[in-house]
């Protein structure tokens, strides 16, 4: 198996997340963004540290982090060399994406596995470089789920 690179929390308050986080285990943090997809304005940020991260995400009513609902483990994210092609792997192995950010120009999908209570992100491997230069200056490249 190849390692996630990160565990996204959704959080109702993504302050007292980050601070509990680094309060009890020394999470440190990169700065809190604000970012919007498909209508959604949501806040995230991610550990300083990793592979794996942590992700924080404080999403709105209706959205696939909707954080109205409460704090829980949303998703486990694996860089892969085509989302295309892992998705529809994953899919036939019976776990269909129940969101994609592909339509909003973002190519990653979620699948739910009903089993963890959790889903499963496959983020294609052309935003690593990205990635790292936001939240993991300097970070070594992450492999593929591939």
């Amino acid at each position: 198996m190849t390692s996630f690179y990160h565990v996204c929390f959704v959080v109702p308050d993504i302050e007292r997340a980050m601070a509990d986080l680094t309060g009890t285990v020394g999470v440190e943090w990169g700065e809190v963004r604000d970012d919007e997809l498909g209508g959604w304005a949501y806040r995230m940020a991610f550990s300083r540290t990793g592979p794996p991260h942590f992700e924080l995400i404080q999403g709105p009513e209706g959205s696939p982090w909707d954080s109205t609902l409460g704090a829980r483990c949303d998703h486990v994210a694996f860089w892969t060399r085509s989302v295309d092609e892992s998705a529809g792997r994953v899919t036939e192995a019976g776990f269909p994406a129940d969101f994609s950010g592909c339509p909003f120009g973002r190519p990653y999908t979620y699948h739910p596995i009903p089993s963890l209570g959790t889903r499963v992100e496959l983020m294609d491997v052309s935003r690593q470089e990205r990635f790292l230069q936001a939240w993991n200056p300097g970070g070594a490249a992450m492999p593929t789920f591939d």
